[in-house]
């Protein structure tokens, strides 16, 4: 056994190729120590944080409602307000109204703005001027993060208007540098919302791709895998089938001999023994190289079947009681995968009208060879040809078929037409393509 046919050989090729190419493609560069540090202090926030959302909530939203109630108690408010005069209980209504509604800004940052902006406008209106209006811009970003981009326009818009509140009515700078030094803000935390909400979506789409990746690769070695058990299986069909079919014909051929001719009994008998060890050196060799393909160690390979070997097959044949007639016409330029092809479905054939013919069949094989490697096999009995020459499991014929399909040949196989008897196999395969 046995190199695998030239198309198995080039699927197996471009599969491995296009694995390793995937490896290299899919192969991480080093990172900077500091750089790795990062990511992995990244990673572990976020699955923290998947693990654990509200948690992570509660505790954004703690720091916040904290900052806005020191900065209401440490009268750190009194330095950018406009009103001094602001009442406790409104200044402490605001701050809170400011920073607990951060708790829903992921889930639902549309409604937090909303819930903000009545705060917003009465800490504008009565110039308050809480530091803890700012904390619209943290909504904001989580918009442009998580809602259609269209949400922004209305979102910006809702945000200024405390500012412009504040700006009609205590005056302070021109309305270009208090609405632009808004804007500039809102811009700034928009840009950083766009720019994560991109990040993630191409980390997404990396990661679905590499997943994308992984079921192609898994499916490429199923389908590799199912054709290596297939040709496997034409393989072990034509070693096995063949051989126990000739051994079949020589022990009945010897049972009706032993008792008239004790000689030809013999010779029966060695033939049998011929057989069987060539067919137990062409399964060990297969065996072998199946499990040497697991452990790695080299197998020793020898070349496949061609039709320089059609005599010894023919011989054997003939040995077991079938007459065969040969006809050869054209020189033969055959490349080996096609020798192969040619040799496995006369061996077929053959097979066939040995288990199947009946007695007193006598069977003819003309091979016609081509230009450029074409070549028309046709292979005929005179058997009665009633009982079907397809074995249950579906190895024969259409082993065959799939042999001369490699090549874009066609087989046929059949009754001959009346009124002659028997079965007739003809292959066909082409002239080569010119690469």
């Amino acid at each position: 056994m046995t190199r695998p046919p030239a198309a198995d050989r080039s699927a197996a090729t471009d599969l491995a190729t296009r694995e390793q190419e995937a490896a290299t493609a899919e192969a991480p560069t080093t990172p900077e120590p500091l750089t790795a540090h990062v990511q992995r202090v990244r990673d572990a926030v976020l699955a923290w944080d998947r693990r654990r959302p509200l948690l992570w909530d509660l505790t954004f939203t703690g720091f916040w409602v904290t900052a806005a109630l020191i900065d209401f108690a440490g009268d750190g408010w009194r330095s950018v307000t406009h009103n001094p005069d602001a009442p406790g209980a409104l200044l402490l209504v605001l701050s809170l109204g400011l920073s607990v509604p951060l708790l829903w800004r992921r889930t639902h940052p549309v409604a937090v703005l909303l819930a903000m902006a009545p705060f917003a406008v009465v800490n504008g209106w009565s110039g308050a001027s809480l530091q803890a209006a700012l904390l619209q811009l943290v909504v904001v970003y989580h918009i442009a993060l998580r809602r259609p981009l269209r949400a922004l326009w209305w979102a910006s818009a809702l945000t200024l208007v405390p500012v412009a509140i504040t700006t009609a009515r205590f005056g302070e700078g021109g309305w270009s540098q208090q609405i632009g030094s808004h804007l500039t803000s809102i811009g700034v935390a928009i840009l950083v919302g766009i720019t994560v909400r991109t990040r993630h979506h191409y980390t997404e789409a990396l990661e679905d791709r590499a997943r994308r990746l992984e079921i192609e690769r898994d499916q490429q070695a199923r389908i590799a895998a199912a054709a290596e058990r297939t040709r496997i299986a034409r393989e072990m069909h034509d070693i096995i089938g063949h051989n126990l079919s000739v051994i079949t014909g020589l022990a009945d051929g010897g049972k009706y001999a032993a008792g008239k001719s004790p000689e030809r009994a013999a010779q029966a008998l060695d033939a049998i023994g011929t057989t069987s060890r060539q067919a137990l050196g062409e399964l060990r060799r297969l065996l072998d190289v199946l499990r040497d393909e697991d452990t790695g160690r080299p197998a020793e390979r020898t070349p496949q079947p061609g039709l320089t070997d059609l005599d010894q097959l023919i011989d054997g044949v003939r040995g077991a009681g079938l007459p065969v007639h040969t006809r050869v016409e054209g020189r033969a330029t055959l490349p080996p995968g096609r020798q192969l092809t040619v040799f496995r479905v006369v061996q077929e054939a053959l097979t066939n009208t040995l288990k199947h013919a009946g007695p007193d069949t006598t069977s003819e094989i003309s091979i016609a060879h081509g230009d450029r490697g074409a070549v028309t096999v046709t292979i005929t009995d005179t058997g009665t040809g009633s009982p079907p020459r397809t074995p249950s499991d579906g190895s024969g014929i259409p082993g065959m078929r799939e042999r001369t399909a490699l090549y874009g040949g066609t087989l046929e196989a059949g009754p001959r037409p009346h009124p002659e008897r028997g079965w007739r196999v003809r292959l066909h395969l082409p002239e080569e393509t010119p690469q």
